[in-house]
């Protein structure tokens, strides 16, 4: 039985899936792994995207009820190894990727490691704000292998679910078009106690399609991301009320502090002005946390 299982949920990209899962199927040095992809268009098309790919590795199976968590738990479903690695269908592994998830996720005692990611703009990236793009959409961590305080995405993670007693379905679907069912699931563990890690030799490419190398998505992304801290304190049982009302005012006051000082350097041009106007975003998204609010960035949406 495979120790790893690769998880790579997909919707409507056949050109990065097949440049995943090329990717995972090259891996060397690692445990004996399977390659699962979860085809979450309801028209299908994986099968095309991966036609000529012989390996018994790969197992393809359909989720159509289009959404980010279903897809994920899907996946988690079907995957018959202790631990369970995610690489999403806009990523590339780099060689010796899984073997480092899985060495750090070992020598570190973790429950959860992820890895580094490096960004591929397209060539039609305003120049203005190419710089905040690859920035916003790359993921950095220590210059070796390390225990982590908090936690980040899912895309480039192992999780090692043999000791966190995990239902069958751990992603909660009501994130399903709303992105950030990642967060949820991590800021519940942390709050259990669950170990992270990082794995600095676990590299990943993510090839950011031209929709979205663009501010207003980065912007609408940073408010969904601001928003996690207090839907995850609004999501214990019992709600954490004290808690979501912390992190309304520290995004009230980040909302005032950043979005003064992006204007600011608006006015003057300033290159780092996306940069404090993504925070002043994420500081409203503390504050409107609720799920009317929220941006619908993934599934049918």
């Amino acid at each position: 039985m495979a120790r790893i299982s690769v998880v790579i949920p997909t919707f409507r990209r056949p050109d990065g899936l097949r440049r995943a899962v090329e990717s995972a199927l090259a891996q060397e040095g690692a445990p004996d792994f399977e390659v699962i992809v979860v085809d979450n268009a309801p028209e299908g098309g994986a099968d095309r995207a991966l036609a000529g790919i012989k390996d018994a590795r790969l197992t393809l199976i359909a989720e159509p009820n289009p959404g980010v968590a279903t897809a994920r738990n899907a996946g988690w479903a079907a995957a018959v190894a202790p631990r369970i690695a995610f690489l999403d269908d806009d990523e590339e592994a780099l060689p010796g990727w899984l073997a480092a998830l899985d060495t750090a996720l070992t020598d570190l005692g973790a429950d959860i490691v992820f890895g580094p990611i490096d960004t591929v703009l397209p060539e039609t990236t305003p120049a203005a704000h190419r710089d905040f793009l690859k920035g916003f959409f790359a993921r950095t961590g220590p210059a070796e292998d390390a225990v982590l305080d908090d936690y980040h995405g899912c895309g480039n993670s192992m999780i090692a679910r043999e000791g966190l007693s995990l239902t069958a379905a751990p992603f909660d679907a009501k994130a399903d078009q709303l992105g950030g069912e990642d967060d949820l699931l991590f800021a519940m563990l942390k709050h259990k106690g669950a170990r992270f890690g990082w794995a600095s030799r676990a590299r990943v490419l993510e090839y950011v399609p031209e929709s979205r190398a663009c501010l207003r998505y980065a912007l609408a992304r940073g408010f969904a991301y601001g928003q996690g801290p207090s839907q995850s304190c609004a999501a214990r049982t019992p709600p954490d009320a004290p808690g979501v009302i912390g992190w309304m005012a520290v995004g009230a006051a980040q909302a005032v502090a950043y979005g003064a000082a992006a204007g600011l350097l608006w006015a003057i041009r300033s290159p780092r002005r996306a940069a404090m106007l993504d925070r002043s975003v994420q500081g409203l998204g503390k504050l409107f946390w609720g799920d009317r609010f929220a941006p619908r960035l993934y599934g049918g949406a």
